[in-house]
């Protein structure tokens, strides 16, 4: 099974980046011994709101995310998801994978939010508390909770309930 991570927009040379990568890298070699692939990280150009009202620019790249991403299961992060913890989410993982899942794709969408639609095609929607994040932290955020949910399937010691 293949983890992608597929957000709207780039966050460059950051430290927020660094992070995302790394704990990405880490879940590619925690998984592998799971049947889990490299996780791939995808990023989507974000869409300029030039003369697009907020439902158009949301349909614009939840377009690109559907073209970018290949398929799949996808699992939307929104605030009006679920607040899952690390081990559920690593449970809900697992499940894809015994179903022999080809893509397991988490979104994170632009600044005006996802499109509807694209929410609707979700497994599920994942949600990091009422608090409104920064998408660069969201980024991290969700890769350590990708790199923790192999480390729990795999059995390792990083997590503690």
């Amino acid at each position: 099974m293949r983890l992608t991570l597929c957000a709207v927009g780039k966050l460059g040379a950051t430290t927020e980046n660094a992070l995302v990568k790394d704990y990405l890298s880490r879940a590619g070699q925690t998984g592998r011994g799971l049947g889990i692939s490299p996780v791939e990280l995808i990023e989507v150009e974000a869409k300029k709101a030039k003369n697009l009202t907020s439902p158009q620019l949301k349909a614009a790249e939840a377009e690109a995310i559907r073209d970018a991403i290949d398929g799949g299961i996808l699992i939307t992060c929104d605030e009006r998801g679920e607040l899952l913890t690390s081990r559920k989410i690593a449970e809900r993982l697992e499940t894809f994978k015994d179903r022999s899942e080809r893509r397991v794709t988490f979104v994170i969408g632009g600044a005006d939010g996802l499109d509807p639609g694209l929410r609707q095609q979700a497994a599920f929607s994942l949600a990091f508390g009422p608090q409104t994040w920064p998408h660069a932290l969201v980024r991290v955020m969700l890769a350590e909770q990708m790199y923790r949910a192999t480390t729990i399937l795999a059995g390792l010691p990083y997590h503690r309930d």
